[in-house]
């Protein structure tokens, strides 16, 4: 069958001629190239760049691979708030695209795409030739049907919904009438109603896993038909999860991409503190960590763990919730004292001591350096004498801020480091850490915290689901209709920087407002014990196990 191939977006000239001129990177090209509809392969080799080769390094076929992780419980995926639910589900469900970690958007169940010049028509071209679990081919029906489910913002949770509010019915809560169209068995057009340039990057993301049409909510464990190489077997939350190779299944990526390699998969879960992580290790009881942080870094290079390192947009956020039910005297609705409390802190202290210097130091406006977009505002100003008064002027220097954070390693010493400085700034903090499981219960609820953001790949993606007025995930409160029409006009723009005058109002905005205190971006790290291929860290904490499995004469299967 001949494949597709899509025609190049306009804007593409102008990339081209950017990398040329060494105004963008290559992992900034890759991003915005294949969210255009640009392959890699094609990418590179009209960027003049190296284009990836298949890994030739030999790969053995079985063995069992066991991942230290938080094992979590599952709901529908659309609702997923955590990277490692994906990782759990990703060997059976599938996903339309996949985020590479040099920045590039690869098609899987969409083999390829069109967007026209203003962002407001994608085709979609679904991939030839993939079949569910239970046999039944995979077509543009099948797409269609969960994007639809995307747009649902009746349903619980649905940060999907957020993503695509350019399709969906204000009226309705659901996808527009004409905004989905089924072409023919392989072809989907989306229409929106508004230029939106993350579309592609939005299919990436974790909560939006492929399901098959049985799927009718709750744990997909139990529905447990997908597309992928993998079939679940088991998920005990807080122990393990466990998949095995669907060997009665001829998973579509073998010729496209090679693999599976791997026989079983265990994610298995030693709680947060990194010191059973390396015991775990010492022990031989796992070949994989999840992500390496913080001093244990050097404890797992010092035991001969083979290390792994991605710059990334992943970050924690401190932030002073406006919602007005917070508590009966909320300063954090105050402007002067949300601002006060970022001119206390300063954000490289918070970096040395939360992550061991390894990143860079953030300007509280969560927009990346290596963002397409981002726009460079200068240094934060650090006052702690200044922000005191501030304080006291604003009658709230007797208020005790409680800081919460989750107990792992690297955003505890990050909320202490907070802590310390606020109270240095002559303020009154008292310090609460909880387990995982019960933070991510409650993460929205708590007036003053420290929540963890995930990479992606467009500057627009985490200020659409954080900031933006009544967006599922605004965990702070704030909402300003400025800051909303800007975002919208952000998403128009394909071209980086055409958006980067728009991107600066935006991250001034979070600052002048003070509503973040946001202080460091993370380079992230994995260790794996050395008989691992293709085990390298994501920049968004993905786990792609079809391309991950041991070197010849290192399969094992522990009894």
């Amino acid at each position: 069958m001949t494949q597709h191939s899509p025609p190049h977006h306009p804007a593409t000239a102008g990339l081209v001629a950017e990398l040329a001129t060494g105004r963008i990177g290559r992992r900034e090209f890759l991003t915005r190239a294949t969210t255009l509809g640009m392959g890699a392969a094609t990418a590179c080799l009209l960027g003049g760049l190296a284009v990836p080769a298949r890994a030739d390094t030999a790969i053995a076929l079985g063995g069992t691979l066991r991942i230290q992780q938080t094992v979590w419980p599952l709901d529908d995926p659309r609702s997923f708030d955590w990277a490692g639910m994906g990782n759990q589900t990703r060997g059976f469900l599938e996903y339309l695209v996949e985020y590479q970690a040099d920045g590039a958007l690869r098609g899987m169940l969409l083999h390829d795409w069109e967007v026209n010049e203003d962002a407001t028509r994608y085709v979609l071209h679904v991939r030839p030739g993939i079949r569910w679990h239970d046999g039944a081919a995979f077509t543009a029906r099948d797409v269609s049907r969960n994007i639809a489910r995307w747009c649902d913002t009746t349903a619980p949770a649905n940060s999907m919904a957020n993503r695509f509010t350019a399709l969906v019915d204000l009226a309705t809560g659901m996808a527009r009438d004409g905004a989905i169209r089924v072409e023919d068995e392989l072809t989907v057009t989306l229409h929106l109603a508004r230029p939106d340039i993350a579309v592609i990057a939005n299919m990436a993301d974790y909560p939006a896993a492929i399901l098959h049409e049985s799927y009718a909510g709750g744990d997909p464990f139990a529905d447990g038909i997908g597309t992928g190489p993998f079939r679940p077997v088991s998920l005990d939350p807080g122990r393990s999860c466990i998949l095995e190779q669907a060997t009665d299944h001829d998973w579509w990526g073998s010729e496209v991409f090679g693999g599976p390699w791997l026989e079983r998969v265990e994610f298995l879960d030693y709680g947060t503190n990194p010191s059973d992580w390396l015991a775990a290790a010492q022990a031989g009881e796992i070949d994989l960590l999840y992500q390496s942080v913080g001093d244990f870094i050097e404890a797992m290079n010092g035991i001969g763990w083979a290390p792994t390192r991605v710059d990334s947009a992943d970050t924690i956020v401190i932030r002073a919730s406006q919602r007005p039910d917070m508590s009966v005297r909320n300063p954090y609705r105050n402007t002067r004292v949300r601002r006060a409390l970022a001119l206390a802190v300063d954000n490289a202290i918070c970096l040395e001591l939360g992550h061991d210097g390894r990143g860079m130091v953030a300007q509280n406006d969560h927009v990346c350096p290596i963002h397409p977009a981002h726009a460079e505002l200068g240094p934060l100003p650090h006052d702690p004498a200044e922000a005191r008064q501030e304080i006291l002027a604003e009658g709230f220097l007797d208020f005790v801020h409680e800081l919460v954070t989750i107990d792992d390693e690297w955003q505890r010493n990050t909320g202490d480091a907070v802590a310390a400085q606020l109270r240095d700034a002559g303020l009154r903090v008292d310090r609460r850490i909880v387990a995982g499981d019960t933070f991510w219960q409650n993460w929205m609820d708590y007036p003053f915290s420290g929540t963890q953001w995930n990479h992606r790949p467009l500057d627009v993606q985490v200020l659409g689901l954080a900031y933006r007025s009544g967006a599922v995930w605004n965990e702070t409160g704030f909402a300003d209709p400025d800051f909303d029409r800007l975002l919208d006009q952000a998403n128009r723009l394909a071209d980086a920087d055409a958006r980067r005058d728009v991107m600066a109002e935006l991250q001034g905005i979070l600052r002048a407002n003070g509503v973040i205190i946001q202080p460091y971006w993370r380079a992230l790290y994995n260790h794996h014990n050395g008989q691992l291929v293709n085990a390298e860290k994501h920049p968004a904490h993905e786990i792609h196990l079809h391309k991950i499995g041991f070197r010849p004469g290192a399969v094992t299967d522990p009894e």
